[in-house]
């Protein structure tokens, strides 16, 4: 007996060779054809016949009546199809052949899929299915083991039965193709397949699925063609590396991948956040059949610091290993909104690299490209471009979330002035934001009182995203207009009766000297002189006593508010280069721990304690020998 894994039929070939066909353990009645030999194994044996089995589900009965001989179950016979009833049972009639004495060739015949893609899973509920993907995750229960599969058109969960809590097809992993064998059903809000069977798919069978399952997925993770909410050159240069990322985090929900979000927690960097977490839990309801999997795969944390801390990093990954062993997870796209350019960030970027976790930063702040050059997968930053940080992220970030989702479209119109005005930006574009803002009921008035209320709505909720609130404030996600309104006018009140009250007694405090540039210098130490662990920050109040100073005495002014270890710097009129400045004092001051940076005019410095006065009267000297330009007028940011 020989064996061919060629498919074929016939009952004799090539002179005596007799042809039998052997269907694979997957087969079903389908593959079965009239006037075929199959080769067959009793499985039964009663008074009117034997039971034979093609398959695990073909089998039918040899009737008695075209019998001739003895049996044993276990034993083979070869068979071909008599009929099918009308109840689909099966009868079938033996073979004039011998197989032990016969010249016979072997052949295998497979299964015909007819795959059934995601998008056709409610369609088919209550019937069984085959489906092709990849897995993504795989989360054992307390019952079933839960594959996440992913296809051309989404990821469905499938539920596999072992015995309760026991892994089900221990020997697949997260990446293998599979072919899954079973029947949708719906369970509470959402569609899950409930598994017969799943197969991991080897040689030219996984080859081909692969290759068809990659063309389907990077055709649509193509972000849309969205046309800019306003006309802007110097955006338009940014617009490349924005649908790069676009790309990026599509392709990364289609892939099952968690993403974690990471903000600077003031307004420019929720109104970046906020809707590039609506638009990414949008399409993770397009792409996913588990209608929890927005809540599971995408997660917005703030960031107090203007650099991404170590403290921060460790948490992240800790959380993403954990939900990787509870949850099955694969570990997590790290995106950065309004922080992550600078050398300051590389040693949590680093951490992560031991996991290989991708990171991608869109960012306004003056950046150190060649520092976190190996570290990042994507950089979009304006600098980048010879533009500044007059585009803020928020504004970057909106068009980024109608790429990914342009249904978003109309809730996001007001949301670039917001971040400008947050960020007191002074681009040529501000007039289109703010007319495009008052089309959709958004005055000045009414943008300068929500970015108030973000800031404080920030300050209170600490390390917590506040999804809801926020939602509230900027008018997104359905958010009801009237409790909108008296919710921002709230909170805008608090925040300028807290900084009235800080500053009523900060202003006391605050030494003046006029440096020979003619510019005017405010000194403050906030740490004596401003109530601490309370609203607004020491960045704030610094900001808050610098704008109350430029409408006293015009530009040019500088204001520092400082601490044991730290200082605020604001600028109005002045020539300015803090990063450099931080780069100069480094070298100039050994011992100092001096690090820092921010935008070019506005930024924050740390030192060591024991060096404050020489890091202070260093500064100080380096801000009097620069020069005086009333083109840098404070389009800066109040970082907290």
């Amino acid at each position: 007996m020989t064996r061919n894994s060629a498919g074929g039929s016939g009952d004799r070939a090539d002179g005596n060779v007799a042809v039998v066909s052997d269907l694979d353990p997957d087969c079903t009645a389908s593959d079965v054809e009239p006037d075929t030999p199959y080769l067959a194994e009793i499985n039964g044996i009663v008074d009117y016949g034997v039971f034979v089995d093609l398959s695990n589900s073909v089998s039918g009965l040899v009737h008695e009546s075209v019998l001739e001989g003895t049996f044993r179950v276990g034993q083979q016979l070869v068979v071909e199809l008599e009929e099918v009833r009308e109840n689909g049972d099966m009868a079938f009639v033996p073979v004039d052949v011998d197989l032990e004495a016969d010249e016979v060739r072997i052949e295998a015949v497979a299964h015909d899929y007819p795959l059934t893609g995601t998008d056709r899973l409610a369609a088919n509920v209550g019937e069984q299915i085959h489906l092709e993907g990849t897995i993504v995750q795989i989360k054992q229960t307390g019952g079933p083991t839960i594959f996440h599969v992913a296809d051309e058109h989404g990821v469905v969960p499938c539920a596999a039965f072992e015995e309760a809590g026991v892994r089900a097809y221990p020997a697949l992993e997260v990446g293998d193709i599979i072919r899954v064998t079973g029947t949708p059903e719906h369970r509470d809000e959402s569609v899950q397949i409930e598994v017969d069977g799943l197969s991991l798919l080897e040689g030219e069978d996984e080859a081909e699925a692969r290759e068809r399952l990659e063309a389907a997925l990077a055709e649509r993770a193509q972000p849309h063609d969205v046309e800019p909410l306003i006309e802007w050159p110097a955006f338009e240069k940014l617009r490349p590396d924005l649908r790069e990322v676009a790309t990026l985090l599509r392709r990364t929900v289609l892939e099952g991948r968690p993403i974690r979000v990471r903000h600077h927690a003031d307004g420019d960097g929720m109104c970046a956040a906020v809707p590039v977490q609506l638009a990414l839990e949008r399409f993770i309801a397009e792409v996913h059949e588990d209608a929890n999997a927005p809540q599971h795969l995408i997660k917005r944390l703030p960031a107090k610091a203007p650099f991404y801390e170590m403290e921060d990093a460790t948490r992240d990954l800790n959380f993403a290993l954990e939900d990787r062993e509870r949850h099955g997870q694969q570990l997590p796209l790290l995106l950065m909104l309004d922080n992550g350019s600078t050398a300051e960030d590389v040693p949590a970027y680093e951490t992560l690299a031991h996991y290989d976790i991708p990171i991608v930063a869109i960012d306004h702040h003056h950046p150190d490209p060649e520092a976190v050059a190996d570290s990042l997968d994507a950089h979009v930053n304006p600098y980048l471009h010879d533009e500044d940080y007059r585009i803020t992220t928020g504004m970057l970030c909106v068009e980024l979330a109608r790429m990914i989702a342009p249904d978003l479209t109309d809730d996001l119109r007001h949301v670039p002035a917001v971040a400008g005005v947050s960020d007191r930006s002074k681009a040529d574009a501000m007039d289109q934001y703010l007319e495009l803002a008052s089309e959709n009921g958004y005055d000045e008035n009414r943008l300068c009182d929500v970015s108030e209320a973000l800031d404080y709505a920030a300050f209170w909720l600490r390390y917590n995203s506040g999804d809801r609130l926020i939602q509230d404030v900027l008018e997104l996600d359905d958010a009801e207009d009237e409790r909108h309104r008296r919710l921002v006018q709230f909170l805008a009140d608090r925040s300028r009766a807290d900084v009235d009250e800080q500053l009523e007694a900060a202003m006391h405090h605050v030494d003046h000297e006029r440096l020979d540039s003619g510019v005017h210098l405010y000194r403050i130490d906030v740490e004596h002189h401003a109530h601490r662990f309370t609203y607004p920050a020491p960045g704030k109040t610094t900001g808050e006593i610098h704008d109350r100073k430029i409408q006293e005495t015009g530009d040019p002014v500088i204001t520092v508010g400082y601490g044991p270890d730290f200082a605020v710097l604001r600028s109005d009129g002045v020539r300015l280069d803090i990063p450099e400045m931080v780069s100069e004092l480094e070298a100039e001051l050994p011992g100092a721990g001096v690090s820092g940076g921010g935008h070019l005019v506005v930024g924050s410095i740390k030192f060591v304690k024991g060096k404050r006065e020489a890091v202070i009267d260093a500064l100080v000297e380096k801000m009097a020998a620069a020069d005086i330009d009333e083109a840098l007028s404070a389009a800066t940011p109040l970082e907290n």
